[in-house]
């Protein structure tokens, strides 16, 4: 009995040690001397470092730019050589007077101001590729910081189960030394049920494994040079030999944009929204769009006016048979083609031109729209678990604690239920681990929020030293 107390008291004392401030942050900083640690700042810039799509983003810019030179450029001239008029009997070049050796030249003029409208309409097209990557790189920031918070829950969750999983171990001992010793109230149920809730521990744990496993693999798509240590190589695609890195173990606080509207007592109104929404990097870029197929309806508007063409030709004649010299041609004139088919042809092109400029105006309204209805469901969620954060770390994480030291406190003292004691140290673990996973889903939406909002994608995964975001 003497020894059975002995087991009891330290029990008692190693549960004080682990879960004395269970309702605290349980991932603080930790030391790890065997694996690189990789902050979710690093893992952003890396994939944001090691993205082909914004390589092919830019020599597509590249190109469009060319494009836009070229463009200006009038077509080239047409030279043309001929033998004019030569006698068919004889094939002598002095035998007749209309007999000559043409050599002509002539240049096209485009309609209207066609070349400065196309090669504005290049330049504005080239001009939404910036935009293009800067919306790209935060789309890559969101989804890698998700991929990293994930990654970091299930790591965090394992090392609460594995926290824990001594305690389990001592009463499984406890619960066998009081069984063996028939002193005590234990029964053999008792013991059944503690080695039952560490295999169901064990595979928690499994499951966890899993999961830490395969968003360690998703996120590894994104860092594959960065976790392989090369240079970057946006033409060689390199594969991640496995995925034993770790993520960082302080769960970031990130800095909340525009925080005055999450917080708002007063009603957001889609225009408030939309006038926030029309600086984002991606409606910048359909603004762009927008203006570049409004010059494609000055551009169809110009095939109503004449292509004009000039041409100048010079005829050499040989002297006539008696020796005198005949005298040699010059031709000089202009073409142009009158547009006397416009219902068919100019007409519908100009009608087309403008609706694909309707087209483009109903993607950006879809896209503001979405961006609207989005926000007011994460701010919706979000404002749901803060209040379940703060229901947790004020009332249910100390509460679940003291009733779980209260029942070993009783079972030392023979007076409480075994089961109860295996009970309240369940619900507190799964309390922890939810806690967890609301402070993890919070800055999930901070971060999605914050993609609304951002102009550099830098401004996404912004952290906050000191302070809470609300």
């Amino acid at each position: 009995m003497t020894k059975l107390k002995y087991a009891l008291i330290s029990l008692s004392f190693l549960s004080n040690i682990l879960l004395a401030q269970p309702y605290q942050e349980p991932y603080r900083e930790l030391e790890d001397k065997t694996t690189a640690l990789l902050s979710l700042e690093q893992a952003v810039i890396a994939a944001q470092s090691n993205d082909p799509w914004l390589v092919g983003n830019r020599h597509s810019q590249d190109a469009i730019e060319s494009m836009s030179v070229a463009a200006g450029t009038l077509p080239d001239p047409k030279i043309s050589l001929g033998l004019a008029n030569i006698a068919a009997d004889s094939f002598d070049f002095g035998q007749e007077a209309m007999t000559q050796f043409k050599v002509g030249v002539s240049q096209m003029f485009p309609r209207g101001d066609s070349l400065a409208i196309k090669q504005q309409q290049l330049k504005l097209q080239a001009s939404q590729f910036p935009y293009l990557r800067e919306d790209r790189k935060a789309r890559v920031a969101v989804i890698v910081a998700k991929l990293w918070l994930d990654a970091f829950e299930a790591q965090e969750s394992i090392a609460l189960i594995e926290n824990d999983r001594a305690l389990f171990e001592q009463l499984a001992d406890i619960a066998q030394a009081s069984y063996s010793s028939t002193v005590g109230k234990t029964r053999q149920q008792d013991i059944i049920r503690a080695q039952l809730e560490l295999t169901r521990l064990d595979d928690r744990l499994s499951k966890l494994k899993q999961k830490q496993e395969i968003s360690q693999k998703r996120l590894s798509e994104w860092l594959s040079e960065y976790l392989n240590g090369r240079t970057q190589d946006q033409t060689t695609v390199t594969a991640i030999s496995d995925s034993s890195f770790l993520v960082a173990r302080l769960l970031p606080n990130i800095a909340m944009l525009e925080q005055g509207l999450f917080t708002s007592k007063t009603d957001i109104t889609p225009q408030m929204l939309s006038s926030y929404f029309s600086k984002h990097p991606a409606v910048n870029a359909l603004n762009l769009k927008i203006r570049t197929v409004e010059e494609g309806i000055k551009l169809a508007k110009q095939k109503y006016k004449p292509e004009w063409g000039v041409n100048a030709s010079y005829g050499y004649r040989d002297t006539n048979p008696l020796g005198i010299d005949r005298s040699d041609l010059f031709s000089i004139g202009v073409s142009f083609d009158l547009p006397l088919f416009a219902s068919n042809r100019q007409d519908k092109q100009v009608q087309s031109a403008v609706s694909r400029t309707s087209a483009v105006k109903t993607e950006k309204w879809l896209l503001i729209r979405r961006f609207i209805a989005s926000f007011e469901a994460i701010r919706s969620q979000l404002l749901r678990l803060n209040e379940r954060q703060n229901l947790y770390q004020e009332r249910l994480l100390p509460q679940m604690h003291d009733q779980a030291e209260a029942s070993l406190t009783a079972y030392t003292n023979d007076d409480g239920d075994f089961s109860e004691v295996v009970r309240s140290r369940i619900a507190e673990l799964n309390a922890s681990i939810d806690s967890l996973g609301i402070n993890v889903q919070r800055q999930k939406s901070i971060i999605q929020l914050n993609y609304f909002f951002m102009r550099y994608a830098n401004e996404i995964v912004r952290q906050v030293f000191g302070e809470k975001n609300e």
